[in-house]
């Protein structure tokens, strides 16, 4: 399907963008709080809270890009890639409260064990619809700047999605005294909201109309040779997948050590939603200023200004090691500015990716690349709390099981600044390099849109 010359409504535009209540929430609040509930309520070792974590997203990352080739052939069958994103939209909620839903006495195995099962189901369900949802904006419009308008309210609506979850949910849990109750009230509130979010978005996806010529079936290996012949064949599409992968091991990392930076450096669990605040709110103002950067001087050197100056913001808090103090409120709230361009610029070049591509080897094939890009980013994601969990590892951290007082080492201290501060830092830098060899600009996606409008 190709995307439409057609103006964005704005209908469309609200609907595709509360979508990403359901994705931020579900990027936000897991990566918050499942280590920190492992580790600190159920008694779970560091580095195996951060194995089952890891493990229920690496089978996210199998499964993305199969996923991604289905929902290609449910759009050429069906005409729509509702049905997908419905179904995940429905389970995701019930599988979210069963993973905090952790039997009271269990041994610390048999309760990571219960999380790793109940994760993966709402992962999988997580990536059934967002698969089909990072290809939709590709089939919305063909239009270069239409595309960044669409990407920067969504990433508004998500950064607020951030805000409430990474903010409301450890204030649910803290409302009751019983902390595994607190836990799973905020499951199911946030559960609620997740879902909720999901199928409103799922409805600008194209109402199916059932194709006289329906491909024929595809056994699983071809599904995965689709994604990876199209990583395989677009040079852009590595170069900004290898750019947001490493961004999303420093932002990965970041979420899951403010629970930790707010407890053991700062001194107060609380203090965590005053970070989330700091971090989010110049991410909602400064969304659409990347927006007016993106029309002046391109998307792809937007994405690198913004990615610039969250790499300083972000290894200033390495002073939280010498002077931790509200201070860090500061650099966090830089980093948040630049956030909001680190994610609706990189998402509003990937349709440009997949309509360049199209013009080249023919059009239906964006849910392959977005099944590899939500495998990417998943994995960012995951293996960001993964380096979290072997640094607290390494560093002597205590663990403990609900309400028991500990004392953590000063190495361990160190290693949650260090992974909250000068690990992020080092690993946006370092996305600098597969993205200084992005070579599509305006004029490319223009002239595509163009060959269009001949061919029509």
């Amino acid at each position: 399907m190709t995307a439409p010359e057609r103006p964005l409504s704005r209908g469309v535009v609200t609907r595709y963008a509360i979508g990403s209540i359901g994705t931020g929430g579900f990027a936000t609040l897991p990566g918050l709080v499942l280590v920190y509930f492992m580790t600190d309520t159920l008694g779970v070792a560091a580095l195996v809270a951060g194995l089952v974590v890891t493990a229920a997203k690496v089978w996210d990352v199998v499964i993305d890009p199969w996923i991604g080739e289905r929902s290609d052939r449910a759009l050429a069958r069906t005409g729509t890639r509702r049905t997908w994103m419905t179904i995940g939209a429905a389970a995701l909620p019930v599988g979210f409260l069963l993973t905090f839903a952790v039997p009271a006495g269990l041994v610390p195995a048999a309760s990571a064990a219960w999380v790793f099962v109940a994760f993966l189901g709402t992962a999988t369900a997580f990536s059934l619809f967002q698969v089909p949802y990072i290809a939709l904006p590709a089939e919305l419009t063909g239009d270069y700047d239409a595309r960044t308008r669409l990407l920067t309210w969504r990433v508004v609506v998500l950064t607020v999605a951030i805000l409430l979850f990474g903010a409301g949910g450890p204030e649910i849990r803290g409302a009751f005294a019983d902390e595994r109750l607190g836990y799973l009230v905020m499951a199911l509130v946030a559960g609620v909201v997740i879902g909720g979010g999901m199928l409103i978005a799922a409805t600008t996806a194209a109402r199916g109309v059932a194709a006289t010529d329906a491909p024929p079936a595809r056994g699983i290996r071809a599904g995965y040779a689709e994604g990876f012949d199209a990583l395989r064949r677009s040079a852009p599409f590595r170069a900004l997948l290898a750019a947001f992968v490493l961004q999303g091991l420093a932002t990965g990392a970041m979420l899951a050590g403010a629970q930790f930076v707010a407890t053991w450096v700062l001194g107060d669990e609380g203090l965590v939603t005053v970070l989330f605040i700091a971090l989010i709110a110049p991410a909602v103002l400064c969304a659409p200023v990347w927006q007016w950067v993106a029309r002046r001087v391109g998307k792809e050197r937007g994405f690198v200004v913004a990615s610039a100056i969250f790499t300083v913001a972000a290894a200033s808090l390495v002073g939280m090691l010498w002077a931790p103090g509200i201070w860090v409120t500061a650099p966090v709230a830089v980093a948040g500015a630049a956030y909001a361009g680190m994610q609706s610029l990189p998402m509003a070049m990937l349709p440009d990716v997949i309509s360049h591509d199209a013009r080249r080897h023919g059009a239906g094939r964006a849910g392959s690349f977005g099944g590899v890009w939500t495998a990417g980013e998943t994995a960012g994601m995951a293996l960001g709390a993964t380096l979290l969990t072997i640094v607290l590892a390494v560093t002597g951290y205590v663990e403990s099981v609900g309400g028991a007082t500990v004392e953590q080492p000063g190495a361990a201290i160190a290693g949650i600044v260090v992974s909250f501060s000068l690990l992020p830092a080092a690993l946006v830098l370092a996305s600098l390099v597969p993205l200084a060899r992005y070579p599509l600009r305006r004029g490319d996606i223009e002239s595509d849109a163009a060959a269009r409008a001949v061919l029509r």
